[in-house]
């Protein structure tokens, strides 16, 4: 036979354990402050595609809209690429002349890894491809954009909201580009680093820029962790192509 129990204990308990669970949440996110994610490693890029897992996945990118001034130049300059590519003469890009990748296209190179080093000061990103460098001043105030020097990968700053690591980068010199669009010296680019899983990262990226875009626009990058990797090295080197008055790139070829 079952005793019975005074109403004020049962009262007394779910104080408690209303308590123990708040107290535990936020000790968590205490933890979560003074000892953020450890994203260092190495990462190749997830594409996701046909049978991928959509929690993993990146979500679609939103649309991006250049002001018509700089829609019309793309546009045309996009026509010319297909004319060149349907007469077998594609017109040489950035890479033949082993010309850096740059902000943001850096970050996902087709499928070459990428290696990050954090500590609480910097985190550090190196890629495989044109073994390209990121440095991200972690807790430190962004320049005005006018008193970066314009350069490949800009200033970067970063700091912890949570489990997300928030990236500013601002001062891209004009000629590099991203998927061929242009853009101006007062582009930004704020990124969202986040572990979706202990294995699986997701980076968002949204650039903004005034001059050249309608509105911001955003995408998500994707990494699968690569456990005891060990980065390659990659250095342009190309003595294969060389590029013609008309912009076209051609194989050098040894008739010895």
């Amino acid at each position: 036979m079952l005793s019975k129990i005074p109403a004020s204990r049962f009262v007394r308990v779910a104080i408690f354990s209303v308590w123990s669970v708040v107290s535990i949440t936020g000790a968590a996110y205490a933890q979560s402050k003074s000892n953020p994610p450890d994203l260092s490693g190495a990462w190749s890029p997830y594409r996701g595609g046909r049978g991928a897992d959509q929690k993993l996945a990146p979500p679609p990118a939103t649309p991006i809209v250049l002001k018509q001034e700089y829609a019309k130049a793309y546009e045309a300059r996009r026509a010319v690429e297909a004319e060149a590519t349907r007469r077998n003469e594609p017109l040489a890009s950035a890479a033949v002349s082993c010309v850096p990748y740059g902000m943001p296209s850096m970050m996902s190179v087709v499928s070459y890894p990428v290696e990050i080093t954090q500590t609480p000061k910097q985190l550090t990103i190196v890629t495989e491809a044109f073994n390209e460098v990121r440095r991200v001043f972690m807790d430190k105030p962004q320049l005005k954009i006018d008193d970066v020097p314009p350069g490949f990968y800009g200033r970067s700053v970063g700091h912890w909201e949570g489990d997300t690591l928030v990236i500013d980068t601002v001062g891209i010199k004009e000629s590099v580009r991203y998927q061929g669009r242009p853009h101006s010296d007062q582009m930004r680019i704020t990124e969202r680093m986040r572990l979706v899983t202990p294995d699986m990262l997701h980076d968002q990226i949204t650039i903004e820029d005034p001059v050249t875009l309608e509105g911001p626009f955003t995408y998500t990058l994707a990494y699968r962790r690569l456990p005891n990797y060990e980065m390659v090295e990659f250095v342009c080197e190309n003595n294969r192509e060389y590029v013609d008055e008309k912009g076209v790139a051609h194989l050098k070829v040894n008739y010895k």
